[in-house]
């Protein structure tokens, strides 16, 4: 049936059902608005869920031990934990660290490549840690060496004296040195104090206590190997694949049981940390799941209840082109064009409302822009759902018999 493809009778049809029309558009409209922004956050949250810090991460945990007692020697506390700890078998490193990637909880401070240049500052986090560190972490030193025990130093809190050799990430030696971020071994930057800073050491990656926290300090992180003798510690373990667990038990166990007055506590591994710090986006996501399916039914029910009602409408105006020659394929094509419109101009009008509704999460809640593939793909999934949704009523209604059209029933 030629004529059931021309633009102009479906298009008249659709007008006389104009309130039906634009609040199924509408409806698409919305939903692909709310789908399309929510699939883009979801995904940036996915991507920070499933951020590496680095780490061997199933392997590690971590054991915090704070002594009240004011007569101990803090210094000799901490080597003998820390010599009991790597000599339990399924160790692989310990080290006493003042922060661990992923935890929440940790420093910052800001460092620039001149002295003095206050607006050449780049934040960053600051790890102290001794010389066992990079192992017990498992990171990749791509450029540079290791700290030895040479180059730490061990100072009370009131001392000023620190270390000046650092390993820094590949991420901030490229924001300190653009372009230049594996040759930024030997370079000099300088604290907040305009302390000079001797980058010794490059790893691959090493991510910030926060990697909730904005973009540009995540990924931007340095070690330093200053260790603030004083009762309060984080070790960090690194134990051989399949033991971490046991041993979490086992070291505080241990530690318990050594005869200090101290009460131990955050025993947990980097997956437990990881786990609690982004339960909330994990929550987020989850909902969002259900506000992205609960539209999509809702908008499929309504695409097929409108297209039932106008089908049901229409029984008799299909019956009577069906006894004047029309195909089942015409009548076919003739309802799915016109649901073809519904929906186009239902995501003409979602794709505006895309953009515009994303512009406002950037400017109100500081999330990526959408990239620009989003609305497109946003759109054609949208068609297709509405085309899915009408070809059952579609399908029905090409089965009308052309006895229907003089049926009196009808």
């Amino acid at each position: 049936m030629t004529s059931s493809l021309e633009l102009g009778p479906i298009t008249r049809a659709l007008m006389r059902n104009k309130l039906g029309v634009v609040l199924i558009a509408l409806q698409i409209a919305f939903t692909m608005t709310v789908i399309v922004n929510a699939i883009d956050i979801i995904h940036d949250r996915t991507l920070k869920i499933t951020s590496p810090t680095g780490m061997e991460e199933d392997d590690i945990f971590s054991i915090r031990s704070f002594g009240f007692d004011s007569s101990i020697n803090a210094q000799v506390l901490i080597d003998e934990d820390l010599d009991m700890i790597r000599q339990l078998p399924g160790v692989v490193d310990a080290s006493r660290v003042n922060a661990v990637p992923a935890s929440g909880s940790g420093s910052s401070s800001g460092y620039a490549i001149e002295p003095g240049r206050r607006e050449l500052t780049v934040p960053a986090a600051q790890y102290s840690v001794d010389e066992h560190a990079l192992n017990t972490m498992g990171l990749t030193l791509v450029a540079g060496r290791d700290f030895t025990p040479e180059d730490v130093r061990r100072r009370t809190a009131t001392e000023t004296r620190s270390a000046d050799q650092i390993i820094v990430s590949l991420a901030l030696a490229e924001e300190m040195f653009p372009g230049e971020g594996l040759q930024a071994v030997g370079r000099t930057i300088y604290s907040a104090e305009d302390k000079p800073l001797r980058i010794i050491g490059i790893v691959e990656r090493l991510q910030s206590p926060w990697p909730n926290a904005t973009d540009w300090i995540v990924e931007r992180s340095l070690m330093i190997p200053d260790v603030v003798i004083d009762n309060s510690s984080i070790y960090l373990v690194r134990t051989v694949p399949g033991q971490r667990d046991a041993l979490m038990a086992d070291v505080e166990e241990r530690l318990a049981g050594a005869g200090y007055d101290r009460i131990l506590m955050n025993n947990k591994s980097v997956a437990q940390m990881r786990t609690e710090l982004y339960r909330m986006d994990t929550a987020m996501a989850r909902v969002l799941y259900t506000v992205i399916g609960t539209l999509i039914f809702i908008t499929a029910l309504g695409i097929i209840g409108l297209a039932v009602f106008s089908i049901n409408k229409r029984r008799k105006q299909i019956g009577t082109r069906r006894a004047l020659g029309a195909t089942r394929g015409g009548i076919l094509r003739y309802l799915l064009v016109e649901n073809l419109l519904i929906s186009a101009a239902g995501v003409l009008f979602g794709a505006v409302l895309t953009i515009g509704f994303n512009i406002f999460l950037v400017r109100t809640f500081d999330i990526p822009r959408l990239d620009w593939y989003y609305a497109p793909l946003g759109m054609l999934v949208l068609l297709l759902l509405g085309q899915m949704a009408a070809l059952g009523p579609a399908v029905n209604a090409s089965r009308v018999a052309p006895a229907q059209a003089i049926s009196p029933s009808h």
